[in-house]
């Protein structure tokens, strides 16, 4: 008797799907049938999916302008000076340039062995560079890296402002 190809399909919303599931080898299918078992049909799932969008879209702008606002405290508690780019693009650096920077002092200082003299120093170079695109970029960097990081920025990356506030 050959393995089935068809599996009907009692899904956890309660509707009864018939699934083609001869594309899977003969062995993988009892398997995928019961996992399919565990999880609502494919229209319930979409329907889910779709309506819970709007909730996850709200969240996901509060969030954003909690980290933006975050951002821009620390921005001027610390007088770093505002980036340059796309508009679209200089929100997204302010927040990148924030995270990058505290888990920066976090390694290096609280963490590390760095005293207030070397985070300092650091701290001047982390003014320097002013394009939102350049910290985008290093956004998924270890905090550890930052100076590596900064030495490596080229002219492009630095503003074309007076250096001495």
């Amino acid at each position: 008797m050959a393995v089935l190809n068809t599996w009907n399909i009692v899904h956890t919303c309660g509707h009864e799907v018939t699934h083609d599931l001869s594309n899977r080898p003969a062995d993988k299918r009892a398997g995928y049938a019961r996992w399919l078992g565990g999880r609502d049909c494919t229209d319930c799932w979409k329907a889910s999916r779709d309506s819970d969008s709007a909730s996850k879209e709200a969240w996901l702008a509060a969030k954003r302008a909690e980290e933006q606002q975050a951002a821009l405290d620390w921005a001027g508690q610390f007088d770093m000076p505002p980036l340059e780019g796309p508009e679209r693009a200089l929100a997204w650096g302010e927040r990148s340039r924030f995270q990058l920077v505290t888990a920066a002092y976090a390694a290096l200082v609280t963490e590390g062995t760095w005293d207030e003299t070397d985070w300092g120093a650091l701290e001047e170079q982390v003014r320097t560079v002013t394009r939102a695109g350049w910290w985008i970029d290093q956004r998924d960097a270890d905090g550890s890296d930052l100076p590596e990081l900064l030495d490596a920025a080229t002219a492009d990356d630095r503003g074309t402002e007076n250096p001495f506030r």
